[in-house]
């Protein structure tokens, strides 16, 4: 099962959704997802927002941290995961933004990613990345670092779920 199918069964065992905030992996976050049928139980959709104003404009990207530290930090990873969690209603928010390649962005080196999760309850996640490769693959292991990074989340606060509704035990 790939990461994508596993995230969406945990999702509709859930009876819970997910939104997606891109900018590095430009929807191929959104298209692994959408590539597994019956995505639409749980996918509300996605923004790209690889334009910088656009993460503050759309996804509420605090405008004074983008112009202090540029658009690949891990606060506006977070940021844009509580975001598009918002804007689109979802239950779960994902998120990409980094440097693909091939030139430096905002004084940090290509391969360095930042991806972040945010869900009910308070949980939130983010990591960072220092990716190997071309663009193609910065951009590709990105998608599979945010899906498998929800997939614990997913995992971690199903355990606790349970733990809960069996008395603590």
């Amino acid at each position: 099962m790939t990461s994508a199918a596993r995230v969406l069964q945990l999702l509709v065992e859930r009876g819970e959704t997910l939104a997606v905030a891109e900018s590095l992996t430009g929807g191929l976050v959104a298209a692994e997802l959408t590539s597994v049928p019956g995505a639409s139980h749980s996918f509300r959709g996605s923004v790209t927002a690889y334009a910088t104003p656009l993460k503050r404009d759309v996804l509420a990207v605090d405008g004074a941290l983008l112009a202090a530290h540029g658009a690949v930090d891990p606060e506006v990873a977070r940021q844009m995961a509580t975001g598009v969690r918002r804007v689109l209603g979802a239950d779960w928010g994902l998120s990409t933004t980094g440097v693909a390649g091939p030139e430096p962005q905002d004084g940090k080196p290509v391969g360095t990613v930042y991806i972040a999760v945010v869900g009910p309850d308070g949980a939130e996640k983010v990591d960072a990345l220092r990716l190997n490769g071309d663009r193609a693959d910065i951009r590709r292991e990105s998608v599979r670092s945010v899906l498998e990074l929800l997939s614990g989340e997913l995992g971690e606060n199903a355990s606790a779920q349970d733990t809960e509704h069996n008395g603590g035990n």
